[in-house]
């Protein structure tokens, strides 16, 4: 079974981000850092129950690259939105081999002392326009940085998944997502919503 571990708002800039997300929380984010192998950086908030929140946007200083960045970044336009969920498990290989197919092959990652292993197909995308989660394993105690964040004193409360063809993807999602906080719901266009309970009531994350 699968886990939540992070939720994704990708952006234009990580400014653009950290606004968005601070206007609609009312809280502050912290520094995150850089993905050099995808050429992204990204800001983190703690939430309750061992989950964060990231702010990930391409860093206009890397490299260019010659293959498409994790989350369709190379695609992201408009202003911030809520795009992409991810898991962790235990057993990667599993977990890819239960997924839909283009949910990608494993590639290993490090940022300082943090180690994981991610799933991230070709073309960059995730099953079903983000509203399958994205899978990832942590290395060493299989933790992920939501222990090192600061507390926000905010917590998920639910985690709405909208798409077009909503049985298909509860269909997708059986037997490796079983969370009482992810709903799905028919929705005429992929679309993720969090509500959020922040120190000033329960706000909604587009």
């Amino acid at each position: 079974m699968l886990k939540l571990d992070h939720l994704a708002v990708s952006c234009g800039s990580l400014g653009e981000g950290r606004e968005a997300v601070e206007a609609a929380l009312g809280v502050t984010m912290q520094a995150g850092g850089k993905h050099a192998q995808f050429g992204t950086e990204n800001m983190l908030l703690g939430l309750e129950a061992g989950i964060y929140l990231e702010v990930i946007a391409i860093d206009p200083f890397a490299t260019p690259l010659q293959v498409p960045r994790w989350f369709d970044l190379d695609c992201f336009s408009g202003p911030p939105r809520l795009s992409n969920w991810i898991c962790a498990t235990d057993d990667m290989g599993a977990a890819i081999a239960a997924a839909p197919n283009g949910i990608g092959e494993p590639v290993a990652l490090q940022r300082g002392d943090l180690a994981w292993t991610m799933a991230v197909a070709k073309d960059g995308k995730v099953p079903y326009g983000g509203a399958f989660p994205a899978l990832i394993k942590w290395g060493g105690d299989g933790r992920n940085p939501a222990r090192r964040l600061m507390s926000s004193n905010c917590a998920l409360k639910r985690l709405v998944l909208g798409h077009p063809e909503p049985e298909a993807l509860q269909v997708a999602l059986a037997g490796m997502v079983s969370d009482p906080r992810v709903v799905i719901e028919s929705s005429r266009e992929v679309r993720l919503i969090a509500e959020i309970s922040t120190p000033y009531g329960v706000k909604t994350l587009l």
